[in-house]
């Protein structure tokens, strides 16, 4: 669960008053979208170097929901393309981390089962994944070298995408698609209870209406002084 400062009463607050200066329909979608948004799963991307791919990845994560992208940067920083995500890493959490060690301790402290998405000897499929056993992390490993001998290692379950083709493998962006869409379908269809708490989706909605509002703490600062 992130970290709220605040009660959720005083997120909701300023949320009703930012409402006033946005366009119903945007508050609207912003308040739908918030309601489909999880951290029950998570993707965590290690040393990504090409920018596209970088990109893809956030695109694939806030197009389906998934909150929160964690990336181990000590070969090379996880850089998106401006032109390529085009504003969607705005509605992402895009957490850092300067090496392995430090993303799985942080994600294993939060409940996070790491789940390598590599072929393995002892690997799952997409339908034979289970996503009731508990919050889960997807590992995408670097482009070339794959996942890297550390999160082997540490890794709780391996999955992979089976192919039946000449092709033995795909690019990250396609593996990364496939398996974020495939789970959260799954999710979606399931009982578990992967959305944010009320909680969670006050603090992320107020985040959110800052970032749409022009002169949005010239407004609240207005309305509730320093309290913003």
């Amino acid at each position: 669960m992130a970290n709220i400062a605040k009660p959720k009463e005083w997120y909701d607050q300023r949320i009703e008053y930012l409402a006033e200066f946005m366009l119903p329909e945007r508050f609207a979608t912003m308040s739908r979208v918030v309601a489909d948004r999880t951290r029950y799963m998570t993707v965590c991307a290690e040393n990504t170097f090409h920018p596209q791919n970088a990109s893809a990845l956030v695109r694939h994560c806030e197009a389906f929901g998934v909150q929160e992208l964690h990336a181990i940067e000590f070969l090379c920083g996880f850089q998106a393309n401006t032109h390529i995500v085009r504003g969607t890493d705005k509605w992402v959490d895009i957490m850092r981390y300067g090496s392995t060690s430090e993303a799985v301790e942080h994600l294993k402290k939060e409940g996070y089962r790491i789940v390598a998405a590599t072929p393995h000897t002892n690997d799952l499929t997409p339908e034979s994944f289970d996503i009731t056993k508990g919050k889960f992390c997807l590992v995408f490993g670097t482009e070339k070298q794959g996942i890297s001998p550390e999160i082997m290692a540490v890794a709780d379950e391996f999955v992979k995408i089976p192919m039946y083709g000449f092709v033995e493998s795909l690019n990250v962006s396609a593996c990364a698609a496939i398996l974020i869409q495939g789970f959260v379908d799954k999710l979606h269809r399931s009982e578990v209870d992967w959305h944010l708490s009320p909680e969670e989706q006050s603090e992320l909605l107020y985040r959110w209406m800052r970032e749409s509002v022009k002169d949005d703490e010239g407004i609240l600062r207005k309305r509730f002084g320093e309290d913003i």
